[in-house]
């Protein structure tokens, strides 16, 4: 997913309007979220890269440069939480939830026994990450997982394929659903997420 246009990182566009996902998220929230939080992400990813050895890599291979890097610790924080919100905002969509398509549908089936199990995992670590993060389908091996993550952290540094994310950073829900973080994330299971995606990237 390339987000950058020659050496300048730039903000891409988000794939639906605003309001395309209320009423489970409001333009309010994402307004904040994607204007304000995903866009200091790239701003600062520019100026920290600036002159740099960094400066106009493909984030992806940023992020494996800088990972667990103490030196790197900011580069890597904003390079990852830059990639990892245009992965969040292509896991929702409008009208999502429902049935996987049947590709992806069998690679579930296969791993977790049926959908409600797969999504009560996914639940289930959204849910538990203890403080800020975010919870991910993954592919490793040939087998899907449910994964959580802290902070800026993604499965691109365990060496697995993220298919889909859901971001439980407190600024990801707080406008809309204030504490209750388990009801946003079992709203995005349900009418939000994008399993046509997730199908892509199992590709």
């Amino acid at each position: 997913m390339s987000i950058e246009s020659a050496a300048v990182y730039v903000l891409p566009p988000l794939p639906y309007a605003q309001s395309a996902l209320e009423p489970v998220i409001s333009a309010n929230a994402i307004s904040f979220h994607y204007g304000k939080h995903h866009k200091g992400y790239v701003d600062n990813l520019n100026k920290l890269v600036s002159g740099t050895e960094f400066a106009g890599l493909p984030l992806e291979r940023i992020i494996a440069e800088t990972a667990g890097k103490a030196d790197k610790t900011a580069i890597f924080n904003n390079s990852s939480q830059a990639w990892n919100h245009a992965f969040y905002w292509n896991s929702l969509t409008s009208n999502g939830g429902g049935e996987p398509p049947s590709v992806l549908k069998k690679k579930i089936d296969s791993s977790f026994g049926s959908v409600d199990a797969c999504k009560q995992e996914f639940a289930a670590a959204a849910t538990t990450q203890f403080g800020s993060g975010w919870a991910w389908l993954v592919l490793e091996g040939d087998k899907l997982k449910a994964i959580k993550t802290g902070n800026a952290d993604s499965p691109l540094t365990k060496g697995m394929k993220p298919l889909l994310t859901i971001d439980v950073w407190e600024h990801a829900y707080y406008l809309d659903y204030q504490n209750r973080r388990a009801d946003y994330i079992n709203a995005v299971l349900d009418k939000l997420i994008n399993w046509s995606f997730a199908a892509d990237n199992l590709e």
